[in-house]
């Protein structure tokens, strides 16, 4: 038998002889190792990485939407319950055994993640049942019911992330089936019963919101999946709801109000659905849900009242004017509208005025118009950037609203002087006629070019000049039928119209433009242009039943546009000769380059040409002709409506 101290002192030794050993052989093999991972700065299992400022922002502030990842917050609440891995491979377990976690009230980082990881979901598998689903659970927890304050501060990322993950899971969870791989996302906005992965929500539809200047409102497309190309800026307020483009459907007779006619055809109208749900947190044990669709115009409502509280109202007006004007056939008709005698060249206009005058929006009581006039071989969809930019004012956007008017550009200048004329003048009518509304009376019309002369024609008197020009008989004596004399009253004899108020010219000639000037364009313009035909047969007519020879010269070569602009022109030399007196005027005249500004020119027309003495104020923007949608442009126009409002009158509204 051994003895205890014979294994003692055995294991003395032998142990004496591993730390020998390990001071010989290990101990260098450790400090060796030591240096290697010193000098190679091999990472601890816990510490840092410095990264760049982007890096750190994406990392912190990933989610669902912007990178197609649960945000850090959602994978906190999978972490904690060893749900992460499990949620790549088995989502539809995870977020039922999330759901079934919930406590009747509280539990806000639970509903958040629910509310991400659905939508997460649903984006992978295109589930509709997921969007809803996570419609729902952001509601719940961005309103909890009585009254109770929202469990998330304004400055918890959470917080908007919430707002916008409701927003875009309305507009997928009601989307519309897609089978035709169209681009646009269109989004179904009806009453019924939609599945829910843990129950079902009856939707009901308020129809209350569904029409617009008296038309229904059809095809809702989302603006959340638009990106907005040629326009500088993106007017988009922040708030609850899912923006939409609409359009018009058509009109009922029975639903006509006044200006409803002079809505463009294409007009694609910015609304916001809501999905307004009854009591969503206590009813999410049961999986019985309800709730209402509501429709707001970005025009008419930008507030709503949720659980007591005012919300702002999301909505997207760029994106929708955007749409209205992508492959618009406004661009194709420019040149046609040109060359041609036809108005509307490429439009539907059926059921529309055909006098020239449309509306950007519904005639609304108490708004200033603001007129704008296109130029040569252009159309309305010219002022597109400055129409952006008017209605992205918050305040010019309250005291004004926007009309255009589209005419034959090669037409005789003085026919479409008198057409703009007649529209405006009919236009208040329609709206107005017992002179309730003073703001129709403080109109601003706006021309660019030869829209420019159009609009000075508004607000000068020229007597009998124009008509003395082209015949020797009084006009009085002449004899046609009244349509032709009413026809040709318009196109000659000009005073101010009372309900214009104030005029700014941009680029016009107002002395004629260069290229006019040059026998071989007028020449040619006289060979390719047509006419309109109303004006073609009154001047028949004339030649007809009249004994007058000038008249009858006059006839046989009407002037077109291109003449009117002649620095030489005989009409325009009267026109020019007459000075606006009747309202203040403001030049914004375009000169390219940086010499001197009374030797420049915009390429088309010379400043010395679009100089007036009679105008309260001058900018010169150091740009080409086409300035009307540059910023030195758009800002001096919305000064000078800001100081429209300060005139008493146009106050007083």
């Amino acid at each position: 038998m051994i003895q205890k101290s014979t294994i003692t002192f055995a294991f003395a030794n032998s142990s004496g002889a591993i730390h020998s050993a390990i001071r010989q052989y290990v101990a260098p093999i450790i400090l060796f190792t030591s240096i290697v991972l010193f000098v190679s700065g091999c990472a601890t299992p816990v510490g840092i990485d410095h990264v760049d400022i982007q890096t750190g922002y994406q990392i912190n502030n990933a989610n669902a939407m912007s990178a197609g990842e649960a945000s850090e917050a959602s994978k906190m609440v999978l972490r904690r319950h060893d749900m992460l891995d499990r949620f790549e491979t088995e989502p539809v377990a995870v977020l039922t055994e999330l759901h079934k976690g919930l406590r009747p009230t509280g539990h806000d980082t639970r509903l958040f993640a629910l509310a991400e990881l659905s939508l997460l979901h649903a984006q992978r598998t295109n589930d509709r049942a997921y969007f809803l689903a996570s419609a729902v659970y952001a509601w719940s927890l961005l309103f909890p019911e009585d009254g109770a304050s929202a469990p998330l501060p304004p400055s918890d990322p959470r917080f908007r992330l919430t707002y916008d993950i409701y927003n875009q899971a309305i507009a997928l969870g009601l989307a519309a089936p897609n089978d035709n791989d169209e681009d646009e996302d269109e989004v179904l906005l009806k009453s019924g019963k939609y599945k829910l992965p843990f129950g079902s929500l009856d939707v009901t539809l308020d129809q209350s919101g569904m029409t617009w200047g008296g038309y229904p409102l059809d095809r809702f497309i989302s603006t959340n999946t638009i990106d907005v190309r040629g326009l500088r800026n993106r007017y988009r307020t922040a708030g609850i709801g899912t923006p939409l483009a609409a359009s018009l459907a058509a009109r009922p007779p029975s639903t006509k109000l006044a200006g409803s006619d002079r809505l463009g055809p294409k007009t694609k109208v910015p609304v916001t659905a809501l999905l307004r749900l009854n009591h969503a947190r206590s009813s999410l044990a049961s999986g019985k849900l309800s709730g209402q669709l509501e429709v707001y115009a970005a025009d008419q409502s930008s507030i709503v009242t949720i659980a007591g509280q005012q919300q702002s109202i999301e909505s997207d007006p760029t994106a929708a004017l955007a749409y209205q004007l992508n492959n618009s056939p406004l661009y194709t008709m420019e040149i046609a509208g040109f060359l041609t005698g036809g108005v509307f060249t490429g439009l539907d206009t059926k059921n529309r005025k055909q006098d020239g005058i449309f509306m950007m929006q519904p005639y609304k009581a108490g708004k200033i118009p603001v007129v704008l006039v296109h130029g040569t071989a252009s159309s309305p969809a010219r002022w597109a950037e400055l129409v952006n930019e008017l209605n992205g004012d918050p305040k010019i956007r309250e005291k004004f609203q926007v009309w255009v008017f589209i005419y034959n550009s090669g037409a005789p200048i003085a026919f479409s002087a008198g057409r703009l004329r007649t529209a405006l003048t009919n236009t208040l009518k329609e709206l107005d006629p017992d002179g309730k509304d003073p703001a129709l009376q403080q109109m601003v019309v706006i021309g660019h070019s030869q829209g420019g002369l159009l609009t000075k024609l508004t607000a000068i008197d020229t007597g009998t000049k124009l008509w003395n020009l082209v015949s020797d008989t009084p006009f009085d004596k002449i004899k046609v039928d009244s349509e032709t004399r009413t026809l040709l009253q318009q196109s000659a004899f000009y005073t101010p119209l009372p309900f214009v108020k104030r005029l700014v010219f941009i680029s016009t000639p107002h002395h004629g433009a260069m290229l006019a000037a040059k026998a071989i364009v007028t020449d040619l313009a006289a060979k390719i242009l047509t006419l309109p035909v109303n004006l073609m047969s009154g001047l028949s007519q004339l030649t007809a039943l009249n004994s007058d020879a000038r008249l009858t010269s006059w006839v046989r070569h009407p002037p077109t546009a291109i003449d009117g602009m002649n620095p030489n022109g005989k009409g325009l030399k009267i026109i020019s000769s007459i000075p606006v007196t009747a309202v203040p005027v403001h030049s914004i005249i375009a000169v390219l380059g940086d010499g001197p500004k009374e030797e420049g020119d915009d390429g088309v027309v010379a400043y010395k040409s679009a100089h007036i003495d009679e105008a309260i104020s001058e900018k010169i923007i150091h740009w080409g002709h086409s300035c009307q949608d540059q910023p030195e442009t758009i800002e001096e126009v919305k000064r000078i409506l800001f100081e429209h409002l300060e005139t008493p009158d146009a106050a007083r509204p």
